[in-house]
Order: structure tokens, then sequence, then C-alpha cells
């Protein structure tokens, strides 16, 4: 043993720049392609019965010149479009294609829409009790926050998501699931031991607009698993079913295997758009099952939590999800959205992986926001 030579995952380890080597800049569109491969720990599900999609192309949406620029950029990797279960637009990039699970990041958090109005249908939660009345060994960061607000993105705390910033939270969180190496010389660290480190003097959300954390995900489904008595992972066995996925649904975990939902999940883009059809069919799947709730989903679109502010005035957040009071849906840091009215059944699915140090750029986000809403408003050829 003595000429073996051992050495820390060259794909995980944190760099100089304090990035992990699959999220540099230079790195991250391999790494948002192969990071169902790329976590140390995960789920994988498959879906017993699978929700077969008509082809019947819509020749008008490839003609639409925002859809030309983005799908025209070496950022692009996917981009599907369903009306129901009829797949009206599909375009890949040269490196990916139609079988390949892709990241969509914090479009991961919509699941939590769908298990927490389940949950709140059948009685099993208020979401105007408080965390703490949950999860008693929570830290000051969430203990005094009413669920709801914790839903709608509408507290302060220590946990920040300023991914300019090496040292923001969002990535030092990333060692506890799984998707770095901890510090040189330090334990591993379970997602919900992080979770109980945030702090708060005052959790108020003066502001007024949406106070965007990933943590907060995770805390709304520790909950879920505390008031249901299940383990998170059999809601997601529920969801993958009722969707009908056709290729292998991913969720990366801590070590102890509990799912990174603020932003676990890899699927086809063919697979998010399946997703996607659940909240156009009220959280109802192939099958009829229930795995959200209409009600809840009408609330969400109603618009009661905080306002983006100036150029996207009119979408709030709530519930895990954008809204403008007409579509839901979510984007993923790097390059991800996922929109879905529910009024003509449409979803549009964009993947794309940005190359600017931060992976963040608003105005491309907006422009890909308003070029989906269009699609979705278009009528049928």
């Amino acid at each position: 043993m003595t000429d073996t030579e051992i050495h820390p995952n060259p794909d995980l380890i944190v760099g100089p720049d304090l990035r992990e080597a699959w999220n540099t800049a230079e790195r991250r569109r391999w790494g948002f392609h192969n990071l169902y491969r790329i976590t140390r720990y995960g789920l994988y599900l498959r879906s017993r019965d699978v929700l077969s999609l008509q082809y019947r192309i819509d020749r008008r949406i490839g003609d639409i010149a925002a859809v030309r620029q983005l799908t025209g950029t070496t950022y692009f990797s996917a981009m599907v479009v369903l009306r129901g279960d009829t797949l009206v637009f599909e375009k890949y990039a040269p490196d990916f294609g139609p079988d390949r699970p892709h990241s969509v990041m914090s479009i991961s958090k919509t699941a939590m829409n769908l298990v927490i109005g389940r949950l709140v249908a059948d009685g099993k939660l208020d979401l105007s009790t408080k965390v703490r009345e949950h999860l008693p060994e929570i830290g000051s960061g969430y203990a005094g926050a009413t669920i709801q607000d914790v839903m709608d993105m509408n507290i302060v705390n220590s946990y920040d998501e300023d991914y300019s910033d090496p040292m923001t939270a969002a990535l030092i969180h990333e060692s506890a699931m799984g998707w770095r190496l901890p510090p040189e010389g330090m334990p591993d660290e379970t997602d919900r031991e992080f979770l109980c480190t945030i702090t708060s003097d005052d959790l108020v959300n003066h502001s007024g607009e949406p106070q965007y954390k990933s943590s907060s995900t995770d805390v709304i489904g520790w909950i879920a698993e505390r008031v249901s008595g299940r383990p998170l992972r059999n809601f997601f066995i529920e969801i993958v079913e009722a969707a009908g996925l056709a290729d292998t649904f991913f969720m990366s975990c801590d070590r102890e295997g509990v799912p990174n939902l603020n932003g676990g999940i890899s699927m086809t883009a063919r697979d998010l758009a399946r997703y996607g059809l659940l909240f156009t069919r009220g959280g109802r799947g192939i099958h009829g099952q229930e795995v959200g709730s209409e009600a809840f989903i009408a609330a969400t679109r109603a618009q009661t939590g905080p306002y983006y502010p100036e150029p996207a005035s009119a979408m709030s957040y709530g519930n895990q999800m954008r809204t403008n009071g007409r579509w839901i849906g979510h984007g993923g840091w790097g390059g991800q959205f996922l929109l879905v009215d529910p009024e003509t059944e449409t979803v549009v699915v964009f993947y794309s992986v940005l190359e600017n140090e931060d992976a963040s750029d608003w105005k491309y986000q907006l422009e890909t926001i308003a070029m989906s809403e269009a699609i979705s408003l278009m009528k049928p050829a």
C-alpha cells in the first residue's frame, strides 16, 4: 500500500477561485449536462407507465425571432414545447439530444408546490403555523417564520444567494448537498445540519421584494416529511409516476439520502415538459392520482407573494413558483426555465448553460420568460 496514490475527487474539489471544478465557467456546460453522475449521492427513479407524446410540429414557433435568437447561442442546450400531450416544437444543440438529462437547478423547487399543496388539501398542514412548531431543532433563521412566508421567499436571514461572491452561503451549502468536497480537514455535513446553522435577528422582509433563498425549499421539505410521517423519496416516486416520465429522473441527495429539493433534479427536456403538464391538470397524474392540489395552484396564480422590481414588476413569487397571474413557472440558476400556462395547457421548457463567471444574467432570463410567454399565448395552428 505504500505506493498507492490517493487524491481528492477532481470534479468536486474546490479550486483557487473557490468554485468546484465542474462548476467553473469553462467546465460548467459539461457539468450541467452530467450533474446526474457528478454529485456524491443521488436517487434514480423510473416510472412504470409513460405518457406518450403526439407529434404535430407548429412551424410558426421556430420562425419567432426570439426563438431563433435564444436557440442560436452557444449557451443553448434544448427547447421543448407541449400543448397538452402534443409536442409542437423541439430543438437541441449539437452536443445535446432528446435522451440526455440536464440539470434543472432551481426548477426543482416547483415540486414543493405539489407536495405542500397536497398536504394542505388533505388537512395535514396549516401554512400559518410557525416553522418551530414542526422543527423545534431549527435555528433562528427559520424558527419564527410562518410556513407561508418561507414558501413565498418572504423572510430575511443569514443565507444569501449572490453567485458573484464565491463565499456566498448558496455555494457553501453545496458541500452539505454533496456537490463539492468540504474544506480540507472538515467532516462531511448533512443538509439538515447545515440548515440549523442559519440565523436571523429580524425575519421580516422590509423590502417587499422576494428574498430568494434555496435553503427555504429544503426547510419546507423537512416540514413535509415531519407532518406526513413519510420520506421525501415516496413523494417523488408518486410525482414521477403521476407525470409518466419516459426516462430516468435523477435527484441529488445529501449523505443521509435527503433529496436536494432546492436544485437537485436532472431530467430530459421532454420529461420536464411531461412534469409541467401536472400543473395544467391541477396536480393530477396520468391515471388521475392527486399529487398536487388544483386549489393550491389557483392560489399560487393569485399573486399573494412579494413582487419583483422593474422591469419584472408584473411577476411575483409565491408557493415556490413565479407567476404573472396567468402562467406559473420557475427559473434554474445558469440558464433554464419552465413555464406552464394552465389556460392553454402549454408547457415551455428551455435549457441552456450560461458561460459567464457567476452563471447569472437577469436580462437573459427575462428574455427567456418573454419568449416562453409569447408561445403560450399563441392560438393553435
